[in-house]
């Protein structure tokens, strides 16, 4: 698993610290994500999706006409089209901070259900067929709901699925605890992007904030993430890019100026080598219903 590993990049999420939940509700006909890995719990809903192959760890396999996994953070995942011939896949994803539900609301016994599903989904969790019928009404209607209903009908859907019969582990792999997420230094610098992102931030200014030479920082960073500190930051305000181009009704030049971008051919240039498409493809790709609350 360690070569694999290596050939699978971290997403950032356009889910950003202050946000609760990230719902996808959308229609495609080319339905395609690239493994990859992120710290936020995700739960997807496919249906119409017959032949399509999902890959959960180590584990692929074809799936059928619905589909209902919750993947745990850090945990490689993907889904290609692969033999599917079908139009109109729809989809729905719902990405959740790990951090969401704190452990002391966990412990105690009347969520122990959902605990030990979380705990679970480190392997990837498939849900059974009727379990993905039954639950998708709720789940279709969670994107139409504000504030604290929504919260509390995403509770009752994490409830639901937890007690639910017939859940199928996927993954033997599950990602070690020394993942990026767990480091002090790294969730330093991750908060301090998250605050800063749109400023010019050097290099030396983040070295002394942890007290270290340029050198150190820069071979820290690229062992904690795999990349350069500039190839990193600017995961995060590819990050932020992409939910603005979701939410908000603005041309992309303030958005590549609003995420720190010093011009926008810089912009489409560093966004399409992350996400693979422009800003303008992006925005078009993800047509349908998005929610983050």
């Amino acid at each position: 698993m360690k070569l694999l590993e290596q050939n699978i990049h971290r997403e950032i999420t356009p889910l950003t610290s202050k946000d609760c939940f990230l719902v996808f509700d959308r229609v495609k006909d080319d339905f395609d994500f690239p493994v990859h890995f992120h710290p936020e719990f995700e739960l997807n809903f496919i249906h119409n999706g017959k032949g399509v192959r999902r890959i959960i760890g180590d584990h692929m396999m074809e799936i059928d006409n619905i589909e209902l996994v919750l993947v745990g953070p850090n945990l490689f995942h993907g889904w290609t089209l692969h033999n599917c011939t079908q139009k109109n896949i729809h989809e729905i994803t719902i990405q959740f901070h790990n951090d969401l539900l704190q452990d002391q609301l966990l412990s105690r016994s009347i969520m122990k259900p959902i605990k030990d599903m979380f705990e679970r989904s480190s392997h990837g969790i498939l849900f059974s067929k009727s379990t993905a019928e039954e639950i998708y009404p709720k789940i279709k209607n969670l994107s139409t709901l504000q504030g604290l209903e929504y919260f509390l009908s995403f509770i009752s859907i994490l409830h639901f699925l937890a007690i639910s019969n017939g859940q199928q582990k996927l993954s033997i792999y599950s990602p070690t605890t020394e993942e990026f997420h767990n480091s002090d230094k790294i969730k330093i610098v991750y908060n301090y992007l998250q605050e800063n992102f749109h400023t010019k931030i050097k290099v030396q200014d983040m070295a002394s904030m942890l007290n270290m030479t340029e050198v150190s920082f820069s071979r820290f960073i690229k062992k904690r993430t795999g990349k350069t500190f500039i190839e990193y930051l600017n995961d995060v305000r590819v990050g932020f890019a992409s939910q603005w181009l979701l939410e908000k009704k603005v041309s992309i030049s303030e958005i590549a100026y609003g995420c720190g971008f010093n011009n926008v051919s810089n912009f489409n240039r560093v966004f399409k080598a992350h996400k693979g498409c422009t800003p303008t493809e992006y925005k078009k790709d993800f047509e349908g219903i998005k929610r983050v609350l």
